[in-house]
């Protein structure tokens, strides 16, 4: 099923603000954590959306993946999507860890690029 550009638009909306929730949470609560941001192709929504929570550097996402908090985040967003009614398919593969340190070394720092890529690898 198609969406069209208005559901994608109301849709777009209530991801920004159920993940700015998390987002807003997790901060507290999770060293280094920074922002997060989402990725989805709408001709395959839910399925293709993807939430990436980005940590200043490689050894902060290092740390928080050791503390078991990739689970925490996997929660948050579920939790945050679920009131929204938005169900994750698969959230250990749809909520992902990246960061900045990564990003500048890789994609000069140009994230957009950088999720463009990802999602291109995955095809």
């Amino acid at each position: 099923m198609s969406l069209t550009k208005r559901e994608q638009s109301r849709i777009e909306r209530t991801l920004a603000a159920t993940l700015t929730d998390a987002c807003e949470a997790a901060k507290a609560e999770i060293v280094g954590f920074e922002w997060l941001t989402h990725d989805v192709d709408y001709q395959r929504f839910p399925a293709s959306l993807r939430v990436i929570w980005v940590f200043a550097s490689q050894a902060e996402q290092d740390a928080a993946i050791a503390k078991g908090q990739e689970r925490l985040m996997q929660e948050l967003t579920a939790a945050a999507l679920q009131a929204a009614d938005i169900a994750l398919e698969n959230p250990a593969v749809q909520v992902r860890l990246d960061n900045e340190q990564q990003c500048l070394r890789v994609d000069g720092g140009n994230w957009q690029q950088r999720l463009t890529r990802q999602r291109s690898s995955k095809h």
